[in-house]
């Protein structure tokens, strides 16, 4: 059988869910969790300076910067989920069916599918001013990657430093939103997302007060009900709103180590358990989850069946090299026997 990627398979591409989140620390971090129903082979590829990049409709580029994220490689092509280049641009592709609507070609128009929007805004692009300019000329087309790998409905989020973008193509065109949530989840589109988060502008992480009645002597019985309220279901809206919730109230102290863990507790307040989501493919869970430091292009990730944090350092390969550089995930549950005790 051939292996299920991001973009869709088949009859598969509609059934998965994520969350992607941008965070401001002593670095920018950028990362998702990627809630779907079975592995697509995912691994860690890095796409060099010098690697051969095509295109259906647009010409391909010899020379362009180098990304790292992750994805599968199908007939040498890397078909990513979420990556970032050595410049600090970050893109993800998230779930968008119903909404999403592909174009025809269009003539005097940059035209990409969407697997390709990925590398080719991260081949070209150093800032969210030149990704935005490129976004105004975009059409997103209706054209599959073979026969068999059919499109997937997709908008997106693209973050550089501590700002995000989110684009949706749907029939009414290609639409650009200022995200300054830094928060993407699935359906409903990105506008609904906006206003959805006006009914929890009342959450805090503070103690509450009684505001009812001041004749009443009214007590809190526990820390935190200030977020009493707090959706705690794994639909999109949900976590949209419990993943800003989290970051926003994230605490670092400019370390790289600890803002990596930070990171992926975030992440980890909107996973999927195995069990808990039952589609009509089978059970939805976080199969994994990444975080990308985009300063210093070290790629973090954990999968469901392996906890433990991986790091790849992109610096640390040939960045000029021609070919197309992958590192396998470890996926093996690791419980580790702690021998070490202390005799008092």
């Amino acid at each position: 059988m051939f292996p299920f990627f991001y973009y869709g398979h088949n009859n598969y591409g509609d059934n998965y869910m994520c969350t992607c989140i941008n965070m401001k620390g002593k670095n920018y971090y950028f990362g998702r969790n990627m809630d779907i129903t079975h592995s697509f082979n995912e691994e860690v590829i890095i796409t060099p300076r010098n690697y051969y990049l095509t295109f259906k409709k647009e010409k391909p580029l010899k020379n362009h910067f180098a990304f790292i994220g992750i994805g599968t490689i199908i007939n040498n092509y890397p078909l990513y989920s979420e990556a970032t280049n050595e410049k600090g641009i970050s893109i993800a592709g998230l779930n968008f069916p119903n909404n999403c609507y592909y174009f025809p070609f269009k003539d005097k128009k940059i035209n990409l599918t969407a697997f390709e929007i990925i590398p080719y805004i991260l081949s070209k692009c150093q800032n969210l001013k030149e990704v935005k300019e490129l976004l105004s000329n975009l059409n997103i087309v209706n054209i599959n990657f073979t026969n068999q790998i059919k499109l997937t409905p997709l908008h997106f989020m693209i973050s550089y430093k501590n700002q995000s973008i989110v684009i949706e193509s749907t029939k009414e065109g290609l639409k650009i939103f200022d995200n300054a949530f830094n928060v993407l989840t699935n359906n409903p589109p990105f506008e609904y997302h906006q206003n959805n988060i006006i009914n929890y502008i009342n959450l805090n992480n503070k103690d509450i007060n009684n505001n009812i009645n001041n004749n009443i002597k009214l007590l809190p019985f526990s820390f935190g009900q200030g977020a009493f309220g707090l959706p705690g279901d794994s639909s999109s809206s949900s976590r949209f709103i419990r993943a800003f919730f989290n970051l926003s109230f994230t605490k670092l102290d400019n370390n790289d180590t600890y803002e990596v863990i930070q990171f992926f507790k975030c992440l980890d307040s909107v996973s999927m358990i195995y069990g808990a989501v039952l589609t009509d493919l089978g059970y939805e869970y976080t199969t994994y989850s990444s975080c990308i430091n985009t300063n210093k292009g070290i790629l973090y990730y954990k999968t469901y069946y392996n906890p433990n944090i991986y790091s790849i350092n992109m610096y640390k390969e040939d960045l000029n090299s021609t070919k197309l550089i992958n590192f396998k995930f470890i996926n093996e549950y690791q419980i580790i026997e702690q021998k070490q005790k202390m005799i008092i």
